[in-house]
């Protein structure tokens, strides 16, 4: 049970908003699960003590942008507990790659030199993934096992308890988690996924991040600092 672990990795900003979760039924079900997966021998990403990472960079009242994933990357050495953001080094998935070419028709920031996306983090950025851990080399392999509720209230604490937020929804999945978002208080936006399959059919040209800048900035809020190479 030792592998979700309250008190050891998660922030404390989150931790007053999330304790009750840890004592749910499902999440019970989710602790069991993954410890057992371990015992079996398979290999979770990320590592356990990155399973917060989002939260842990982002506190909850630095929170300014929300960009919703699904799931971790199921490669070696890919996934460190940000949505769409890969460890230093790491060649850049073909999502990530797409971002950084609307990055730079949007903002004309050149391609940077590493996909690691701890410096939006750091700025307020939450990273989050609708699931939070995933099998070597089996996408979606924690989907419905608890994680999505999970996620959930903290997309629900953020809309109640918050102001002037934007929330980034790339495709279906991260619309459909983010309905209940309320409008009047915060900025949505909702685009095709960055994915190759369906980049082409939506996703450039929409220029997300001059409109986060933008939105930020009309309600008097620093707006981010997307270049990763500065």
């Amino acid at each position: 049970m030792a592998y979700i672990n309250i008190d050891s990795h998660l922030d404390n900003s989150w931790k007053k908003r999330l304790h009750g979760e840890f004592a749910t039924e499902k999440m019970q079900k989710l602790k069991t699960f993954l410890a057992t997966e371990y015992k079996a021998g398979k290999i979770i990403y990320p590592q356990n003590d990155e399973y917060f990472a989002a939260l842990n960079l982002t506190p909850f009242d630095r929170v300014k942008v929300v960009v919703v994933g699904q799931d971790p990357y199921h490669g070696p050495g890919q996934a460190h507990g940000l949505s769409f953001s890969v460890r230093d080094g790491v060649r850049f998935p073909p999502s990530l790659q797409n971002i950084f070419k609307e990055l730079r028709s949007d903002l004309g920031i050149e391609l940077p030199q590493s996909g690691s996306l701890v410096k939006w983090a750091k700025q307020g950025v939450l990273l989050l993934n609708a699931v939070l851990t995933v099998e070597d080399g089996k996408a979606a392999a924690h989907q419905g096992k608890g994680w999505e509720e999970f996620t959930d209230k903290i997309i629900h604490a953020l809309n109640e308890e918050r102001e002037h937020v934007v929330f980034i929804l790339w495709g279906a999945y991260a619309q459909k988690k983010g309905s209940f978002i309320d409008r009047n208080r915060h900025l949505v936006i909702e685009t095709v996924h960055p994915s190759p399959l369906s980049a082409h059919r939506g996703f450039f040209g929409t220029k997300p991040f001059s409109k986060t800048n933008d939105y930020l900035r009309s309600h008097g809020i620093q707006a981010i600092d997307w270049d990763l190479n500065s």
